[in-house]
């Protein structure tokens, strides 16, 4: 059995988003754990054991990046869809706390960003991923109902354990603009980017006027194209790299733009697949 079936778009029932807005539009903000002995997310490769030169890089989100990041996001109201590592409750319980304060969605996305999700025997991931889930459970006081992995990783069990701990939806399949049904009873895919991301987009030598100017385009074409049926735009952050004081200012401008827009819904990945799997 395949995850999943092909469904073209055109094909599809009309999808429609509450109060008949057109564009369903969430922010994954990835809060990530990383170990220092390991290369991980990097931009110099090098064998480095400590490696500060990286490991600095990617710990400048955890101690400043994201504080500006939630600065902007509460300038507009903007309800985070939080890819937790579960570490994050061990080493960073402050930004915790202050995205419970601003009532954040909550995902799992690992333990740790220095670890992939793969390669596991049943016994010991189902293991895993129960630690995990009870980890950001008692941190947050909210059961995850969805699901990413450390670069969008899973095994071929995933899904199926997910479903049977609760969850209710993956991100790691980024194959479309809209939810879609999984073929594990109750489990969807819930649209996710690589491409409006901000590691991948700065990471390709590209500026804050050339992200500004993706997202808009990237909300305009899809608002369009929404006229007989939703569209999902998820935009992916990382606060190590977008909280950069010099990028910042960019997301500051997008979400302006975004926010003022008449069609938009600005929600979380939680409540698109709520309101998907109710539809």
């Amino acid at each position: 059995m395949t995850l999943y079936d092909y469904s073209p778009l055109p094909e599809r029932p009309r999808l429609t988003w509450p109060d008949g807005k057109r564009v369903a539009f969430y922010v994954g903000l990835n809060i990530e754990h990383f170990l220092p002995d390991q290369p991980s997310t990097s931009i110099w490769p090098l064998d480095l054991k400590p490696d500060p030169l990286n490991h600095g890089w990617r710990e400048y989100g955890a101690r400043v990046g994201i504080w500006r990041t939630v600065d902007i996001l509460d300038r507009y109201d903007v309800r985070a869809s939080v890819l937790l590592n579960s570490d994050v409750a061990e080493h960073n319980p402050q930004i915790i706390k202050a995205g419970v304060e601003r009532d954040w969605s909550w995902l799992a996305h690992g333990s740790t960003n220095s670890t992939l999700h793969t390669g596991y025997e049943p016994d010991d991931e189902r293991r895993i991923l129960t630690e995990i889930t009870d980890t950001i459970e008692t941190a947050t006081g909210k059961r995850p109902k969805g699901w990413m992995g450390p670069a969008l990783t899973e095994t071929h069990n995933t899904p199926q354990m997910l479903s049977e701990l609760g969850y209710r939806y993956v991100l790691d399949w980024t194959n479309d603009d809209q939810p879609y049904h999984l073929n594990v009873p109750g489990m969807l895919s819930v649209p996710y980017t690589v491409e409006l991301n901000d590691l991948g987009i700065f990471l390709r030598g590209l500026t804050g006027p050339d992200f500004l100017q993706m997202v808009k385009d990237q909300y305009d074409v899809l608002r369009d194209e929404s006229a007989h049926t939703g569209r999902v735009m998820a935009l992916a952050l990382h606060p190590f790299v977008i909280g950069q004081a010099f990028r910042a200012k960019y997301l500051d401008l997008a979400l302006e733009y975004i926010s003022a827009q008449p069609d938009v819904w600005m929600t979380t990945s939680d409540a698109i697949a709520e309101h998907y799997a109710a539809s």
